[in-house]
């Protein structure tokens, strides 16, 4: 029998599950997560039909520390500084005036990617931050004081890290049990055999037919959002990548962007705000192309 369709993992996320976060947080991280508590994100919304190109949440775990976990669907030729913003943003938020450096939250950055980002091989890359020695090439160590305060072995410890995980690239062979996360993600599936933490709770809790009418029609028009989006944003890229042949990429990823959004104002389809949130253009700019 065919395995049963599942909610996506960005569409469940509108509706936290601890124990299905907490699953797939400690098999990425390789330690036993524990949440505590949801905090202020910008996509922390009871409902998200229309928000479908990216999904965020931020949480608290039993270490004090602040996870936040984003989905996204479109390319980014910047994202790699964006997700450094978001934890340098997150950091300054969290830090309460007059506090010493040492009361620093530690940050873990988790993205879950369904575009290709970079070059590289692999599907689940992990970023951290070492010293290495310019003339000894040595790694720079805490000393057994800074062990002793901080609680942490190594230096990487007390700065953000991050995880990018790109779905596309999976080859959907599971050889343990985070590639049987990257498999749900992926496929929206889970087999009878997979035994990863936190995945039995979701083959409960995410099962469509469990939807009431409402939510299905939700999820229906939400999956329906994230095709468009996927087909905008190739129209775009495809579109940019012509006429930077003649103009150069940026010029030509800003023009592709400034075309699909006149295409879509002259078709009648999606009124500015959409458009512009869609192509990544100021509301000014759309209502400049509409007046041209």
């Amino acid at each position: 029998m065919p395995v049963r369709k599942l909610i996506s993992f960005d569409w469940a996320m509108s509706k936290v599950n601890f124990e299905i976060l907490e699953g797939f947080l400690s098999e990425l991280l390789r330690e036993d997560v524990r949440i505590l508590e949801i905090l202020d994100s910008e996509s922390n919304k009871e409902t998200r039909p229309d928000k479908f190109n990216r999904v965020d949440l931020k949480v608290r775990n039993d270490r004090e520390e602040i996870i936040i976990i984003e989905v996204q669907y479109d390319r980014e030729f910047d994202f790699l500084q964006r997700i450094f913003f978001g934890t340098a943003k997150a950091v300054t938020e969290h830090m309460e005036e007059g506090t010493a450096y040492s009361g620093i939250t530690k940050l873990v950055s988790v993205s879950i990617l369904y575009f290709d980002l970079g070059q590289g091989t692999d599907y689940v890359y992990h970023g951290t931050t070492s010293f290495k020695g310019l003339h000894n090439s040595d790694t720079l160590q805490l000393s057994d004081r800074q062990r002793t305060v901080f609680g942490k072995e190594e230096v990487y410890e007390l700065l953000p890290e991050y995880w990018l995980i790109k779905v596309n690239t999976f080859n959907d062979i599971a050889k343990d049990t985070l590639d049987e996360w990257i498999y749900f993600l992926k496929n929206e599936e889970i087999k009878d055999d997979f035994s990863a933490k936190g995945l039995k709770k979701a083959k409960q809790e995410l099962d469509i037919m469990k939807l009431s009418e409402e939510e299905r029609r939700a999820y229906s028009q939400y999956q329906d959002n994230l095709h468009y989006q996927a087909s905008m944003a190739e129209s775009t890229w495809t579109a940019g990548m012509v006429i930077g042949k003649k103009e150069g990429i940026e010029q030509g990823i800003e023009q592709g962007r400034r075309s699909v959004a006149l295409n879509l104002l002259q078709s009648g389809m999606l009124d500015i705000e959409k458009i512009a949130e869609m192509t990544g253009l100021t509301l000014e700019e759309v209502q400049g192309l509409g007046a041209e």
